[in-house]
């Protein structure tokens, strides 16, 4: 029996997806990003292990306040890490009726062999998902997160090619994201994109960064500070260009 390493759970969220989510984040993260808010998910192991079933049971308590666009969404740490569990999941998801969301950030993807086969049957269970972009630069990334990108890039480029709905969402780092350059490159990729339903911009905060000091990890961003208001607006300007143009 599948069971998946959870970290926690929130029962009423109202930022990961559609409508209110049950939210199910899992542990294990392979990449370190400098601004993460949730290092205490990078360590796999877990002591609450639950299967699939165990999981629906209890987010079905909540269904009633879910609407007509609420459901699950499963989000870590690294969900595509438990790949085998997330299958499991959606597939009986899908079977109770219930809207299926992964909030990710694409770093296990690779387009071949048997982890891709999974890939594919578990985007057949997905209604959407939410995929971080943490810097469009290669080199820039690999400061920023410790791993390559072009795995992650070419993700986002595969849901396109399937026409898989995504939501882009881009932290906005002083200093580490917020580059023009950087922005407008990542603006031009977005445009050749046809799956993109909605770019959110989410300026950066340290609130996470007491669990690195629990942890005994430097945080090596302590002295920046969250961008502005025009900063925010700025980089929405730029990444948010074609979905105002497609509605006017």
């Amino acid at each position: 029996m599948i069971k998946g390493r959870v970290h926690s759970i929130e029962t009423f969220g109202s930022v990961d997806g559609p409508g209110v989510r049950f939210v199910i984040f899992l542990k294990g993260c392979a990449m370190r990003c400098r601004f993460c808010h949730n290092a205490d998910t990078w360590d796999p192991h877990s002591d609450d292990l639950r299967t699939a079933d165990e999981l629906l049971d209890q987010a079905e308590r909540y269904r009633s306040y879910w609407g007509a666009e609420g459901g699950i969404t499963v989000s870590g740490g690294e969900p595509l890490l438990q790949i085998d569990f997330l299958l499991d999941l959606f597939h009986k998801a899908k079977e109770r009726g219930i809207n299926t969301v992964i909030d990710t950030a694409g770093q296990p993807f690779h387009p071949e062999g048997e982890w891709f086969q999974k890939f594919e049957e578990l985007m057949t269970f997905t209604d959407l998902l939410l995929v971080d972009i943490k810097q469009i630069d290669p080199e820039k990334h690999l400061q920023l997160t410790g791993v390559p990108n072009d795995n992650i890039l070419s993700m986002i480029r595969y849901l396109s090619d399937i026409r898989k709905p995504v939501w882009i969402r881009q932290v906005l780092v002083p200093g580490w994201t917020d580059a023009p350059e950087d922005l407008q490159k990542e603006g031009q990729f977005l445009d050749t994109l046809d799956n993109v339903q909605k770019v959110e911009i989410l300026p950066y905060h340290s609130m996470g960064a007491y669990k690195w000091d629990r942890l005994g990890i430097p945080y090596t961003l302590k002295d920046v500070k969250s961008p502005s208001v025009q900063q925010v607006r700025e980089a929405e300007r730029i990444l948010c260009r074609k979905g105002k143009a497609e509605e006017q």
